[in-house]
């Protein structure tokens, strides 16, 4: 805790900052020198600054090329008196995003190392392998100080597997979200060595598809470094990610101790492990794994799971085969209906799906998209009660009209195998696209079929009903508890989410959708219920009751979606940006310049609950987009454009800045080269964080550059963006680009713009910004800073 309260006492860390470069550094080095003193003889604790400077392609947020400069890793190496051959990696990082103390992101993962590293060292029990803490100066930078220390410094050659510790919300239980790849071994030392264990394959399944837009450290070292992980992140209330409202107090002693005594237990397990010399002999595959209700974790090969699930989906099968060649004279008959009761099965599940979205679409039309973010019961109150009404309406009508007269038994039987049929061909399409989530729908079909078997008798017989309810739900018992654990973690890691995923995605669709998904997931085995009753009809009205009084409630505005709860914010991000923009011509005549104070709301409500309070910014300033220039003429810190509508961007009109630390821009060369193709060299100066973007005009091409590996990577859109951050005391950067052109190019054959980011100091905050900051209500998280951007043609 002391650790966390010093760490966060700095303020925002931002690279380049002093808070970051130097008082984080000295305050760091400080306590590990203090630990060092304090350690045992059986241990040596060796202690290294490193200031890496480097280029890499990646390809995430659309694809772009990073470039730092004299950034800093503080390194701790814990080995045996002896020294070691093989190390295991303990990965924090100790910057934060501009403007947020980063207490959860990452302070917190630091503190904890601190202090794994203090108990380790205290021991007198001898290691068997290294353990090496990074303290990572430039995580938010996208992961450029892991790829610094793991290309680039003298030990990462001994490290043969790491745990990446990170952040998606602020304390809770950290959930093991990655693992691998491949390396079963390394998800057996957690399952053997963690106290608390929280872990899940569905989640990295669902990181690892990019639906998330985020991403650690553990791909620098699985892509670059070819080493195996496990990333953990605490996943509550990330509403409070990335924001003002990070704060150590916010994180609960209970949260720090229950991460330290799991990390400090797998280290200490990896750091005794003699498969950790042979890690690269361990990579046998996948691997599945799933905790139970935090209790332990269930975990086997891939391998082995696939055996199971086509067993267990053949076993099924049979079961269902035997079931319709009961009757040789009627196995057709038989086949008709299972089919049919499939399809009316499926339809109900379009038709919910369709009209909860189409709910969903008119409440995002209407203007009340996010009513759920501040109080999540509306969420299920409007879109789960549609999808249960729904559903229920679907089969009741079809019991009605379609199934007249026919034998409420026989029907309930037959939609229970339908629903196993359903489950059994999701769960064969599922291990055969090789999904290690697939041990979900393995759940769906052993325990229901179990369940079947067991009350197949009292199913018969008329007079056993409460026998056979009783016994049908302990049968379901386990599926249902697993899915309704596995539903709080997918809804607590996505919901915040919705508040930060851009202009472009209408939260309510996707949140919707989510709720459809699980309400026919949970009504699977329950739908035959509806068959086996007399009437649903009170269930129906009242779910179409709660549906229809929340629709009215949504739509009068009442639940209002941020919110400024001093104990549980939950606030609207909006990102203001000072920018004063020229635009050169071929000659480097300056044809046109603005300023103003560019603002995007980083939700899909936009400004809309924002123009009340501040009225200048509304729906007239609209950012009209430079067609000539790259990425519309915006100075862009990431290539995030494709996540908002240019008409979700507004500019206001301000005076022009004069940063004191003004961005020195030079053409150093222009060199025609082999095969028609010209080089143009540049030096650039200016602020720790810049962005370039690069536009090769019609029948130009860009071949080659200095960056990366030296193959440029287009971003979408087909523009070029690179991302560059400097320490403090670096040198100007010099870069090359080549370009094959054209022979007739009388407007140019490139248009290179660069963006200069004030996100501390004297230069940050204009008074204008500061002004306009200031009237922004208490539920925002307002983030500003200043920037220029100058765009060339050559």
């Amino acid at each position: 805790r002391e650790y966390l309260d010093n760490i966060t006492a700095i303020g925002p860390r931002t690279v380049g900052s002093p808070e970051n470069e130097v008082l984080a550094v000295n305050y760091l080095l400080e306590q590990i020198r203090g630990i060092a003193r304090e350690s045992t003889d059986a241990h040596k604790i060796s202690v290294d600054v490193q200031r890496p400077t480097g280029s890499f392609s990646i390809d995430f947020l659309g694809g772009f090329t990073s470039y730092y400069a004299n950034i800093t890793n503080v390194i701790v190496k814990l080995e045996p008196r002896n020294g070691a051959e093989h190390a295991v990696l303990s990965n924090c990082h100790f910057d934060s995003v501009p403007n947020t103390p980063g207490a959860s992101d990452d302070a917190v993962s630091c503190a904890v190392m601190l202090e794994i590293l203090n108990t380790l060292s205290k021991s007198s029990e001898s290691l068997q392998h290294a353990v090496i803490f990074l303290f990572n100066g430039a995580e938010e930078n996208i992961l450029q100080a892991s790829h610094g220390f793991i290309t680039q410094h003298e030990w990462a050659k001994s490290i043969r597997a790491f745990i990446n510790l990170e952040a998606a919300g602020v304390g809770g239980k950290e959930l093991v979200f990655q693992t691998g790849p491949e390396n079963p071994w390394l998800v057996q030392a957690y399952v053997v060595a963690a106290k608390h264990p929280f872990a899940s394959v569905v989640a990295q399944e669902i990181f690892q598809s990019g639906i998330i837009p985020a991403d650690t450290d553990f791909r620098i070292y699985r892509d670059f470094g070819n080493v195996p992980g496990i990333d953990l992140a605490f996943i509550e209330n990330g509403y409070i990610y990335h924001t003002k409202y990070d704060t150590s107090d916010r994180i609960l002693t209970d949260s720090i101790q229950r991460a330290g005594d799991n990390i400090l237990a797998v280290l200490k397990y990896l750091a005794t492990s003699e498969k950790l010399a042979k890690s690269f002999e361990y990579r046998h595959g996948n691997v599945v794994f799933f905790d139970i209700l935090g209790l332990f974790v269930l975990a086997y090969p891939a391998r082995i799971g696939t055996i199971m699930n086509y067993i267990t989906a053949a076993v099924a099968f049979i079961y269902l085969s035997k079931k319709v060649l009961q009757s040789k004279t009627r196995a057709i008959q038989n086949l008709k209906k299972l089919f049919t009761a499939f399809s009316l099965t499926v339809t109900s599940w379009i038709c919910t799906l369709v009209a909860v979205l189409v709910v969903a679409v008119f409440v995002s039309v209407i203007g009340r998209a996010l009513s759920w973010y501040t109080h999540f019961y509306v969420s299920v109150s409007l879109y789960g009660s549609a999808a249960a009404a729904k559903l229920i309406l679907v089969h009741m009508l079809a019991k009605k009209f379609f199934y007249k007269n026919m034998n409420e038994q026989y029907l309930g039987d037959i939609f229970f195998d339908a629903s196993l049929m359903i489950w059994s061909i999701a769960l064969a399409v599922m291990t055969q696209m090789g999904l290690c989530s697939a041990f979900v729908c393995t759940l769906w079909v052993a325990f229901p079929l179990l369940t079947k078997l067991m009350t197949h008798k009292e199913f018969s017989q008329k007079g056993a009903t409460m026998k056979f309810i009783v016994m049908y739900m302990l049968g379901m018992f386990v599926p249902y508890l697993y899915m309704l654990y596995l539903s709080w973690t997918v809804f607590e890691m996505f919901t915040p989410v919705m508040g930060r995923s851009g202009s472009e995605i209408p939260p309510d669709m996707v949140l919707a959708g989510f709720i459809v998904i699980f309400t026919m997931i949970l009504s699977s085995y329950f739908v035959n219920f509806i068959y086996l009753v007399k009437s649903t009809k009170t269930t129906l009205v009242t779910l179409t009751t709660v549906f229809v009084v929340t629709l009215i409630l949504v739509c009068s505005g009442i639940f209002f979606p941020y919110s400024s709860d001093a104990a549980n914010p939950k606030p609207k991000r909006v990102f203001l940006q000072h920018t004063s923009r020229r635009f050169h011509d071929l000659d480097g005549n300056v044809v046109k310049s603005d300023a103003g104070i560019w603002i995007n709301g980083f939700d899909y409500n936009g400004i809309a609950h924002i123009t009340p309070h501040v009225p200048e910014i509304n729906e007239t300033i609209r950012t009209p987009c430079e067609e000539q220039a790259p990425f519309c003429g915006l100075p862009w810190i990431l290539p995030v454009h494709f996540m908002f509508r240019l008409v979700k961007n507004w500019y206001l009109p301000a005076p022009e800045i004069m940063p004191r630390s003004p961005i020195q821009f030079k053409v150093l060369s222009k060199q025609l080269m082999p095969w028609n193709s010209v080089r143009l060299s540049f030096e650039v100066s200016g602020p720790s964080h810049m962005s370039l973007y690069v536009r090769p005009h019609e029948g130009s091409a860009l071949s080659r550059w200095s960056l990366g590996d030296g193959t440029p990577v287009a971003s979408v859109g087909g523009d070029y963006f690179v991302f560059y951050s400097h320490g403090l005391q670096a040198a100007p950067w010099h870069f090359w680009v080549e370009l094959m052109a054209p022979e007739k190019h009388s407007d140019g054959i490139v248009s290179l713009a660069i963006a200069a980011h004030y996100f501390f100091g004297e230069d940050q905050k204009s008074p204008q910004l500061y002004a306009l900051l200031e009237r922004f209500p208490n539920w925002t998280f307002s983030s500003g800073w200043s920037c220029t951007y100058d765009l060339f043609v050559f």
